[in-house]
């Protein structure tokens, strides 16, 4: 037994017998308007990430094309755009490190924060919102919702193994203010507002 296996089985052992619900997520008030789609907006341009508008025409993704076209390495996990890196080949999480752009799919996005949800389902390579350069994330506007605690009541919390929200692109800053985007993850965050 190797001591990760020790481990695990001494946590089942000792687990307290019995049904340990978790607490109620309160209904606190919204911190937003109506329209959720500005209010997303705003918040998510304060946070360093933009909104990228849908183009008008036979494309609606004409608007990040270019900047798809001028990357090495573009890794999608979504059906709207084809990628020269294919994630569903992917061995290991670290082997994504030369990615330029990464397009995927949100399942929702908060409105008072600006954040994006992910699961293991959309990402495909959880590492792919870390690793990539820039992460472009396509996003319907109706699978917006108003609060974080609107959020935690979704199912994809309770059915999925992984589900992190994002908030923008990476960023650091030091104890004079100098804020560094991408310093620990990607440069940028660009969303577009693409109905599924």
């Amino acid at each position: 037994m190797t001591s990760r296996e020790a481990t695990l089985a001494a946590i089942r052992a000792n687990r307290p017998k019995g049904d340990f619900p978790l607490p109620p997520i309160p209904a606190f008030t919204p911190l937003v308007g109506e329209d959720l789609v500005a209010e997303f907006g705003e918040r998510l341009k304060r946070m360093g990430g933009r909104i990228e508008p849908v183009a008008e025409g036979s494309d609606p993704l004409a608007g990040i094309r270019e900047r798809l076209a001028g990357a090495k390495v573009v890794a999608s996990a979504v059906p709207e755009v084809t990628g020269n890196r294919d994630l569903t080949m992917v061995a290991k999480p670290g082997d994504l490190e030369d990615v330029d752009i990464a397009v995927v799919r949100a399942v929702f996005g908060i409105a008072e924060s600006g954040s994006v949800l992910f699961t293991e389902g959309e990402l495909i390579v959880n590492s792919v919102a870390y690793l990539a350069q820039h992460l472009i994330v396509l996003l319907d506007p109706t699978d917006l919702v108003d609060t974080v605690q609107s959020a935690y009541r979704r199912p994809e919390f309770a059915s999925s193994a992984y589900a992190v929200l994002h908030t923008g692109p990476s960023a650091t800053a030091d104890i004079e203010g100098v804020l560094i985007h991408g310093a620990q993850g990607v440069r940028s965050l660009t969303v577009v507002m693409l109905p599924r």
